[in-house]
Order: structure tokens, then sequence, then C-alpha cells
């Protein structure tokens, strides 16, 4: 407990700043949204002049843009990018500072067995992302009521907003297993920042292109908005194929982590 309370406190600051930074970004965006309610044929005519490519990639579909969800979900595409990038820092930062920090050694002399730090730090780190997402769902929900002009289905804002947890979820295991696989991670932020603009750029690609093989290669088409706006659910082969990435990266994760060898000072 002691260990977990530590890295709590640790990432404490971290979490605030990314859950204040989501707030304010949903906040700005759907304080805009009355705006181009009341002009939409304007804002379509000056939108229909992007390339059609361009629009895909950016997930800017017109004939949802202008509902209420539908700019909520246009938004989203941001609000991923967001969220992975503080789930990939945490990820990979938590299971890897006492390797940068020359501090494993002593770490690894205190009487608890690896698997004990590892639990510790992993439910530390979902404790941040749950904290994250509890506040940035309540918020969104209430910035939506305020900024709305017309009636909407609570329960897809709710589907909606929970596609961050998910992929967040799924950044932060693959940061885990970063963590424990590269022999030395000297800065945290450029290897998550490269990573998850890696998985970004190919989710562009594959959204413009339409190539459904891309879609299997990067997590942030597992919850694809637009999808789940016109069924008010998740696509059952992302669920499944994203289910399978967390757990077999936990599990790889632990597995390298109590067997590695861990150099000393």
């Amino acid at each position: 407990m002691n260990m977990y309370m530590h890295e709590v406190k640790s990432y404490r600051n971290n979490t605030l700043l990314w859950t204040v930074t989501l707030v304010l970004v949903v906040g700005l965006f759907m304080s805009m949204y009355p705006a181009f309610s009341k002009d939409v044929a304007a804002f379509k005519g000056m939108l229909e002049g992007f390339p059609e490519p361009v629009r895909k990639a950016i997930g800017l579909e017109l004939d949802q843009f202008f509902s209420l969800l539908g700019f909520y979900s246009y938004l989203f595409l941001y609000i991923k990018l967001l969220g992975s990038i503080q789930a990939m820092t945490i990820g990979i930062g938590i299971l890897s500072k006492e390797l940068r920090a020359k501090t494993a050694d002593f770490l690894l002399t205190k009487p608890v067995s690896r698997a004990e730090i590892l639990r510790a730090k992993m439910l530390a780190a979902f404790t941040c992302i749950l904290v994250t997402n509890v506040v940035f769902i309540s918020s969104a929900v209430l910035i939506v009521s305020i900024v709305t002009t017309e009636s909407f289905h609570l329960a897809t804002l709710l589907v909606l907003s929970l596609t961050l947890f998910m992929l967040q979820l799924l950044f932060l295991s693959l940061g885990f297993l970063i963590a424990v696989v590269v022999q030395k991670i000297k800065a945290v932020l450029p290897v998550s920042l490269g990573i998850v603009f890696m998985f970004f750029l190919i989710n562009l690609l594959g959204s413009a292109t339409g190539d459904r093989l891309l879609r299997y290669l990067t997590p942030f088409q597992y919850v694809e908005p637009m999808y789940i706006l016109k069924n008010d659910a998740y696509e059952p082969i992302f669920l499944l194929l994203g289910l399978a990435l967390l757990l077999i990266s936990i599990i790889v994760s632990y597995v390298v982590y109590t067997k590695k060898d861990i150099p000393s000072v």
C-alpha cells in the first residue's frame, strides 16, 4: 500500500494537469457548437471545399458534423490523441523511472517481491487514468448539457466518452510493455510521443484510404466514434482485439519484469 500511495502521489500533479487540459479542450471546442449550429448552410459549404480524403482522415462527416453528438465525436479525435499521450507517458514512466534514476537495485533490496512492486505500480497508474476519466466524463456531460441547442441521447454520449478510458488502458498497457522490454529509456516523453504519433498517423492514413487492414494496426481505430454514433455500440471485433492486446501486454510485462536482469549502479 505504501508503494501504491507513493506512486499515486508522484503522478498526482501530472494527472491533474492532463485532466484539466482534456476538460479545457472539451470546453473550448463545445463552446463553438452554438455558433456552428446557427449557420449550418454557410459552414457546410465551407467544409465541403475540403478534399474528401482530408475529411475522412480527420473524421469529418458532414451528415453528422452539425448534430451535437456528431460535433462532439469529431472533437474526440483530438481528445483521444491527448489521452493516449498521457497514458503512454505514465505507462512507460512508472515502470522505467528506477532505471533512469539508477535506484532500481535499492528498490529491489526491500522486502517485497518484484510481483508486488509491479502490481503497486500498475494499480497506481490505473488509478491515475480512472481519476482522469471520472472527472473528464462528468465534465463533458455537464459542458454538453450547457451548450446544447437540441435534445441528445445521454447513453450515446457516455458510450462515446468511455472510448477515452478504453483507449487509455490500451496505451497504458503498451507503455508497460515497452518499459520492461527496452533495456533503458533515457527520456519518457520523446519515446511516448513518437509511438503515439506513429499510431495516430496510421489512423489518419487508414481513415483517408478506407484500408481495413490498417484499422487492425492502430488502437485509435478500435474505438471509432462514427461507428458508435450510428450504432450506439462498439465494434465487437475491435473490442475483442483491444481486450486481447491489453491482456497480452500486461501478461508479457509481468513475466519480463519478474525475470529480467536489473543492472546495478
